[in-house]
């Protein structure tokens, strides 16, 4: 047997202490937050193109992103910015034309396209970028079925956009707490997967000690209590 496997009698024995500090057992090293490399999940943009014009387009030039713009039957133009977006994106975004007329023809489109892509890549996000409230309902039956969904009034808007945009500590704890809340009760239970998720709203763009210290923030501030048995949430209404 290699002798650096036995405890001699000078070897010294270390015991670990007990109690629980705010990564879990005080005084044990935590195993790293940081998940190992992997690709974010797909990000459908579903733009209502009657409704709004976004023109920060740029902000969707990450891989993770595909996004549809949604043009009226009675729209023939869209600006050079959102062209120009579109082209540098090539085979992530595309238009969809929309054929016929009626107040709600574009919106039943943009729930038909979901419906298809959530069938193909349930695990994928989709964000309607409106300022139609029309849509909420529908968000919230997606939700209800476990698919992830919110609307948002511009591109800008986006959780995970505004989050790579975000700087400051309370920032950043902010950004959280309202994904955290979008959740429901499909929160994460174990202290490595919220540093995980973490990890995942910020485009895994946070180092480790950042993600340590948004956690301390997120217990300091009474939203997240850690405990040997896992995570529970205390979030405002």
């Amino acid at each position: 047997m290699d002798s650096s496997c036995q405890a001699g009698p000078n070897r010294r024995r270390t015991r670990r202490t007990s109690g629980v500090g705010p990564f879990g057992m005080h005084g044990a090293r935590m195993p790293s937050l940081l998940p190992r490399p992997t690709t974010l999940k797909t990000n459908y943009v579903l733009i209502d193109y009657e409704n709004v014009q976004p023109e920060a387009m740029a902000v969707l030039a990450q891989e993770h992103f595909k996004v549809l713009v949604f043009v009226g039957a009675n729209q023939s133009k869209v600006t050079y910015e959102v062209a120009d977006a579109l082209q540098q994106m090539g085979n992530r975004a595309e238009y969809i034309k929309i054929n016929g007329n009626g107040s709600n023809a574009l919106d039943f489109h943009i729930a038909f396209y979901i419906g298809v892509l959530a069938g193909i890549e349930p695990g994928a996000y989709f964000h309607i970028v409106s300022a139609d409230k029309g849509f909420d309902p529908l968000i919230q039956h997606l939700k209800a079925k476990k698919i992830l969904a919110c609307r948002s009034k511009d591109v800008t808007e986006i959780p995970i956009v505004k989050a790579a945009c975000s700087k400051s500590p309370a920032e950043r704890v902010e950004i959280v707490v309202a994904d955290l809340q979008r959740r429901g009760a499909s929160k994460p239970r174990k202290l490595k997967t919220l540093g995980s998720t973490i990890n995942s709203i910020f485009q895994k763009s946070l180092s480790e000690p950042e993600i340590e210290a948004l956690l301390v923030a997120l217990q300091k501030q009474g939203h997240v209590t850690v405990t040997e048995s896992g995570v529970s949430y205390s979030l405002p209404n």
